[in-house]
């Protein structure tokens, strides 16, 4: 008589994993609320992961075309990012609090619901985004004399702030519908949207700067123009699959009618969610403002090794998304103590991931920033941002981790008070303290980032165990 062990032997275990990620990636709808919680996470992330990682190759990429214009190009990106991080900050705050409603809904089971609240995100994201578009656009110049840009920043950076900033509805709604997809738990649709979006910009990229064949040499100029046009064909593609009704939120043209109901219920958690973002995005802002004061090859370099931590942490958020849909899921379902689990494992995971990256990254600093710049000023501080940074890669996949789980929830007031302390309170005085006052110079900057980030695991991992984030209502 065979065992009743023979069926859960390694290879059948592995075929069923492998069976459930291709189902995953192809869309196929699959409860997170019951079976195996390690299973759901590892179904939930690759796909996640996958999405996140071609978003750091871009990243990558795109700074690497950039760099071949010199370092006030790089300048010019750099200080840009920091300003387009406003943007974020609303976009991602609607972006959560609509992903926050859908995974709820989905946990009751409430289909109908979820289309609903993905209908009035839509108009939200549309309504924020058009004068915020125009007015980029009149004062682009002016942003970047503000950020500390010296005037052959501002010449050469101008035209890709004024259309990368004035194309922001592009950038919202992509946040908006992937984070819908992934909270209704089809990442493998926002995973399909994300790669084509960021392929188009990494063929474009190199066309529009250089004017290869029939285009327009354009400079830094083209890299936006391949961004905006790349995120607008993804963009497309989401509303195609909304409405088609291949995604388990399928939109019908009674869901985009104005529900204040609804409306009033996602502005109240994406008030808090954007201010979340802004809090801590905004000290980003500062951070390159301070920065700016040690000139343009510091502020490349730092530019430089601040996209290559993102090609490290833009995967890892495809975890802390996993954690974030099995919280609101779970929720949703009833089932608090299965999403507080799943959080700890994925926290362990991504701590793991991190970990294996920083190393990689301490090691290798040194050649990585070499591919991008030719400027031994520039590869210098670059090096040692990315090692000091690196030190403290397990440590980010913590807070990021928990602070998802809260959004995920729909608590996204508890994150703001975090970051406002790590990101404020802490990490703005001390950088300035550590290049100053204490002479550091940009490395005491680098050390007062990885201090904010250190405080805010701790702070964020004691303060999700309290569980307070189970009463949530959304």
């Amino acid at each position: 008589m065979p065992s009743n062990h023979q069926s859960q032997d390694p290879s059948s275990l592995f075929s069923g994993l492998y069976s459930d990620i291709r189902d995953s990636l192809k869309g196929k709808a699959r409860d997170y609320t019951s079976g195996s919680i390690p299973r759901a996470i590892i179904v939930l992330s690759v796909p996640m992961v996958l999405e996140m990682f071609m978003q750091s190759i871009f990243e990558v990429v795109d700074i690497f075309f950039v760099g071949k214009l010199g370092a006030d190009a790089v300048a010019a990106v750099g200080l840009t990012a920091s300003l387009i991080i406003l943007i974020f900050a609303v976009g991602l705050g609607i972006a959560m609090a609509a992903g926050a409603m859908v995974a709820r809904r989905i946990g009751e089971n409430d289909f109908e619901g979820a289309a609903k609240a993905t209908g009035q995100a839509f108009w939200a994201s549309v309504v924020s985004a058009i004068p915020v578009g125009i007015i980029a656009i009149l004062v682009a110049d002016d942003l970047l004399s503000l950020m500390g840009a010296s005037s052959t920043v501002i010449d050469v950076g101008s035209g890709y702030t004024a259309i990368l900033l004035g194309g922001n509805v592009t950038i919202i709604l992509l946040f908006l519908f992937n984070a819908i997809f992934r909270a209704a738990g089809d990442p493998g649709v926002a995973m399909r949207a994300l790669w084509l979006a960021n392929i188009l910009n990494i063929i474009l990229d190199p066309l529009f700067i250089f004017g290869i064949g029939p285009f327009p040499e354009m400079g830094v100029t083209g890299a936006a123009v391949a961004s905006t046009l790349g995120r607008g064909i993804g963009v497309a593609y989401q509303i195609w699959v909304l409405f088609k009704g291949s995604s388990r939120v399928h939109i019908r043209r009674e869901h985009m009618r104005l529900d204040l109901d609804i409306l009033k219920r996602l502005l109240r958690i994406s008030g808090p969610g954007m201010l979340q973002y802004l809090v801590g995005t905004a000290s980003w802002m500062a951070i390159m403002r301070l920065m700016s004061e040690f000139g343009s090859a510091s502020l490349a370099g730092y530019t430089i090794a601040i996209r290559v931590v993102i090609f490290a942490l833009l995967p890892s958020w495809g975890i802390s998304n996993a954690a974030a849909t099995m919280v609101g899921q779970n929720l949703g379902a009833q089932k608090p103590e299965r999403g507080e689990r799943a959080v700890w494992i994925c926290t362990v995971l991504d701590a793991f991931f991190l970990g294996i990256l920083g190393a990689v990254f301490w090691f290798a600093a040194h050649p990585i920033l070499a591919v991008f710049s030719a400027d031994p000023e520039v590869v210098r501080v670059g090096v040692r941002c990315l090692r000091i940074l690196a030190l403290f890669f397990p440590i980010w996949a913590v807070g990021m981790v928990t602070v998802q789980a809260f959004n995920g929830a729909g608590d996204t007031k508890t994150p703001t008070w975090i970051n406002l302390f790590a990101y404020w309170i802490l990490q703005i005085p001390l950088a300035w303290a550590f290049a100053w006052p204490l002479g550091m110079g940009e490395e005491g900057i680098f050390w007062a980032i990885a201090a904010a980030q250190l405080a805010l695991a701790i702070i964020a991992a004691i303060a999700f165990r309290r569980g307070r984030w189970k009463t949530v209502v959304v």
